[in-house]
């Protein structure tokens, strides 16, 4: 089905502001904020849950790897190439950032206690093991950690799913960092 990449002046009247503040903020418009466009509801949700999520007691590296958890999991083509050039701008470590990217465990007991959780959270639906909570204490977070895991897998949720829908291309600047799920290609 084809999804409109909307600019501030084909957008409905409620989006036009926001397209204008995500150009202001990133000097262009991304995809997925312009195909989100269609509903003003979705994209200000999006965008507002994406500013809270950003002021959770999580680390800006910590924050990256639950979203790259997540988009691995959703096999989202979109987020996975956007957030590893968000990565980089960010000074993710390389070997981090490839471990991510592949899905594998990352070398960091404390981080890999995080990725495993946010994985297991979002490919489990939710319904994971005392086990794996009590992993996750034993790195040294807190239940708060639990609950910014799961505002993280609604943030992600919507944009995982919205560019399932819409198919949506990757902008110009993320194709450096295009992906598609290792072994997805085998199945």
């Amino acid at each position: 089905m084809d999804f409109t990449v909307h600019t501030p002046d084909s957008a409905p009247q409620d989006s036009k502001a926001q397209l204008e503040d995500s150009e202001a903020k990133y000097k262009f418009i991304p995809n997925l904020h312009a195909v989100m466009a269609e509903s003003p509801a979705l994209l200000d949700a999006y965008k507002t849950i994406g500013d809270i999520y950003a002021r959770t007691d999580l680390s800006v590296l910590e924050r990256q790897v639950v979203l790259m958890a997540i988009n691995f999991e959703n096999e989202c083509h979109y987020c996975m190439a956007a957030h590893s050039v968000i990565a980089q701008m960010e000074k993710m470590p390389e070997e981090i950032l490839k471990a991510l990217r592949a899905g594998e465990p990352l070398a960091d007991a404390r981080l890999e206690a995080l990725r495993s959780f946010a994985a297991k959270l979002t490919r489990q639906r939710g319904w994971v093991e005392e086990a794996d909570m009590q992993a996750l204490l034993d790195a040294g977070y807190t239940r708060r950690t639990m609950q910014e895991v799961i505002l993280g897998v609604s943030f992600k949720v919507m944009s995982n799913y919205m560019n399932h829908l819409a198919e949506t291309e990757v902008d110009a600047g993320f194709q450096s960092m295009l992906w598609t799920k290792p072994g997805a290609d085998a199945a």
